[in-house]
């Protein structure tokens, strides 16, 4: 029988690295303006409907906190308001909401606006912004007070721009200093108040990210997780096509290397429509989670359905330099892929992380 695991703590500090570990030692967001994140929808304001497209840039405030304001301001409740992904506070950031005001003149929002909201544009739009419906994010991070080895960091950078890194989730999946996994047990025990369905779904959320991030961190130890081994579920890039590795196909490694297909590790939850791996990929992942078969039954038993992520993260358009003591990064990502997960393979930071999904969400 399995002993408890402790699950208090960030979850995420003693995941294995992949390009050695980090190089340096720095501070990330002494200030908000050293963390600034560019939402990118795909898509513009249509020009007409009873929607109001809004692109705005914050600074000190999440996203929940403009979404009330504008409707507050709008009249509106705030379910009629439509934001992609959530954004964190420790940031600037720009992002896009939608208001529907059917029938009604769009208002005028520099009421609103100060040091930490401006207006960028306002026109009409058709549809919702739905959560989730995004391309991904744009960043420019510095981090601060650095020291370590440059040339090695500078070795690491390039190779992660080469090859990408472990697409762990990030720290703010799980809560601060990891709060929610406790919550996660205590769900699937029948331990306590039933949560809330908001709040139910961080939960399950959170134990779905813990599960993957055990698998990927047994292929990052293992040094198989920017490979195809017997069994893999692939997942062609840029898209949700799932297919099986097949051992036989020996443009698939190529394939690998050159960033367009990747190997994937489990959403669990109930099988459904997704692919499962199978021989050796399946042996890897049972052998990763045999300590939380309680936490996939869970899953299960509240109705969420099997799916794949890939366990490569591809960083593109990857650019670095130097500031004196500031090493200054930028970097686009996919949706829900996580900045520092990023950062953390080259630098090991301090700095405050909310449980917000900075990364784009």
């Amino acid at each position: 029988m399995n002993e408890p695991q402790d699950l208090s703590g960030d979850p995420t500090l003693d995941l294995p690295f992949a390009h050695g570990g980090p190089a340096l030692d720095g501070r990330l967001r002494a200030t908000a303006d050293n963390f600034v994140v560019e939402e990118e929808l795909g898509y513009g304001p249509s020009g007409e409907g009873e929607h109001v497209f809004l692109t705005v840039r914050k600074r000190g405030r999440n996203t929940h906190d403009v979404a009330r304001a504008l409707a507050q301001h709008a009249g509106v409740a705030q379910v009629a308001v439509g934001y992609a992904g959530l954004k964190d506070r420790h940031a600037v950031t720009t992002q896009h909401f939608t208001v529907q005001l059917p029938g009604r003149e769009t208002p005028d929002w520099s009421p609103l606006e100060d040091d930490s909201l401006q207006i960028l544009e306002s026109a009409r739009h058709h549809r919702k912004i739905r959560r989730g419906g995004l391309r991904g994010n744009r960043f420019v991070i510095r981090i601060t007070n650095v020291s370590g080895d440059r040339t090695l960091a500078d070795q690491r950078l390039g190779q992660l721009a080469r090859s990408g890194v472990p697409n762990y989730f990030g720290s703010q999946r799980f809560g601060r200093d990891g709060a929610n996994l406790p919550r996660v047990a205590a769900l699937f025990a029948g331990h306590g108040r039933r949560p809330k369905r908001e709040q139910r779904g961080l939960l399950l959320s959170a134990a779905r990210a813990q599960l993957f991030n055990q698998v990927l961190a047994a292929r990052v130890t293992a040094g198989n997780w920017d490979h195809a081994i017997e069994g893999d579920v692939m997942l062609l890039a840029g898209s949700q096509r799932q297919f099986k590795h097949d051992p036989s196909d020996q443009t698939i490694e190529q394939r690998v290397q050159l960033l367009d297909v990747h190997p994937t590790g489990p959403l669990c939850g109930r099988i459904g429509r997704a692919l499962q791996p199978e021989s050796a990929a399946a042996e890897m992942e049972q052998t990763a989670l045999s300590d939380k078969l309680d936490w996939i039954d869970g899953l299960k038993r509240f109705g969420l359905d099997a799916d794949r992520r890939a366990l490569r993260l591809v960083v593109e358009q990857f650019k670095w330099r130097w500031l004196d003591e500031t090493l200054e990064v930028s970097f686009a990502l996919t949706s829900g892929a996580y900045a520092t997960v990023v950062v953390r393979e080259v630098v090991k930071t301090t700095g405050s992380v909310e449980a917000a999904e900075l990364a784009g969400q």
